[in-house]
């Protein structure tokens, strides 16, 4: 995915960390979940999992950013910090997995 200068910048307030699990998260292809532990494993920070969670509310470019598509391990949604919160992320999940 390709962002726009004006995204860029946004992200540019993000600390590297924060960036990293964003750009984690690009990854996960529409219609999938992970957990934010497996987010945390991509970045190298297996034990990191809580802080994950905290980076992803930061999101300025959700859900252009698909923040999203990660869960807990148990399956369960988690948190969703944009606007329409946990409903919205359930819904977003729903469309997408329509979609496929």
């Amino acid at each position: 995915m390709k962002l726009s200068a004006e995204q860029k910048s946004k992200l540019a307030n993000l600390t590297e960390f924060q960036r990293s699990v964003l750009f984690a998260c690009m990854k996960i292809k529409k219609g999938k979940t992970v957990s934010y532990s497996k987010i945390a494993k991509m970045i190298g920070k297996p034990k990191a999992v809580r802080a994950v969670g905290n980076a992803l509310s930061k999101n300025p470019l959700a859900p252009l950013i698909p923040c999203h598509r990660v869960i807990r391990k148990d399956g369960s949604l988690g948190g969703y910090s944009a606007k329409g919160g946990r409903k919205k992320k359930q819904i977003l999940l729903k469309n997408e997995t329509k979609k496929k």
